[in-house]
């Protein structure tokens, strides 16, 4: 093996396949994705030359010689975490409080584990989360960082696209045991639709794809997103969720793949004071890296 080639990634992919036991439960862990996973842990068996790991219908089975690298890797995993620590913590002097605001769903849920992550390499900085659907001012110093689905227009912002959140039909194993699953987008019509309350995003985007719905059609409708999915994970009807919310739970299941939901794009936004501050610039720093592995 050429150690001037070795991708170092690949060392924590193995220790959490090894860990969870499975491409699945490594894939959560890292906020990565299943094939991504399985990549790796390929690429890491051809670099070595041996087998790490054996599949099995139940996860991975490590081999010996997987055991016998672990102590190793750890080590290497754990240095890495401390070197980390240091260029981007106590070394940069990232110390004080970072004042974030986002969505709702992007703050109780995809935030933070990415947060508690952060906690590790940057333990000099408290965080102020703000959940909040409203297009906090940063001009105002209502917030330092933002996340958010649409792009802000003031010049004096800092604004990054860094990733984008993809949508699917979800339902509830327990709403498609007792009322069937629809195999074409114009079966929702027979069935119990989960929407929205003032906003008309839901109504008109079945109406472009084909499925006439008028506000009637849905038999629960609020413009709170997170009350939104806990309406579709309680088996209330068929909605339309972002899929990294939906990973939360096993019991709710993607339908109808005919329809493509258009993504929504990722904006990391702060004030041009990100320029001298070494806090902010070190979380909006990780935030721009980890965001879109979660996504």
């Amino acid at each position: 093996m050429n150690i001037n080639n070795f991708d170092w990634r690949l060392v924590r992919s193995f220790l959490a396949a090894l860990d969870q036991g499975s491409l699945l439960g490594a894939a959560r862990a890292l906020g990565a994705t299943q094939p991504t996973m399985g990549r790796h842990i390929a690429e890491l068996e051809a670099q070595l030359g041996v087998v790490l790991f054996e599949r099995t219908g139940r996860g991975l089975l490590p081999t010996p010689t997987a055991l016998q690298l672990a102590q190793a890797a750890r080590a290497m995993d754990s240095a890495a975490n401390q070197l980390a620590r240091q260029v981007s913590g106590a070394e940069a002097g990232a110390s004080g409080t970072v004042r974030i605001t986002a969505s709702q769903p992007v703050a109780c849920y995809l935030l933070p584990p990415i947060l508690a992550r952060m906690r590790l390499a940057l333990p000099e900085v408290q965080v102020e989360l703000v959940a909040s659907n409203a297009v906090s001012n940063l001009l105002r110093r209502e917030a330092d960082i933002a996340v958010r689905m649409t792009q802000p227009d003031q010049a004096t912002l800092v604004v990054k696209r860094i990733a984008k959140i993809t949508l699917s039909t979800y339902a509830h194993r327990d709403y498609l045991r007792r009322r069937g699953t629809p195999r074409q987008p114009l079966d929702l019509l027979q069935h119990d639709l989960v929407g929205a309350d003032r906003d008309e995003t839901i109504q008109r985007g079945m109406t472009a794809f084909g499925v006439p719905v008028t506000r009637e059609s849905f038999v629960f409708r609020s413009d709170d997103l997170i009350a939104y999915w806990e309406a579709v994970r309680a088996g209330l009807g068929i909605g339309f969720v972002s899929d990294y919310m939906a990973a939360t739970d096993k019991e709710v299941v993607a339908i109808l793949p005919l329809i493509k939901v258009p993504p929504l794009p990722v904006w990391l936004t702060v004030h041009r004071e990100i320029r001298t501050s070494r806090r902010i610039r070190a979380v909006y720093d990780f935030l721009a890296q980890a965001l879109p592995r979660a996504l």
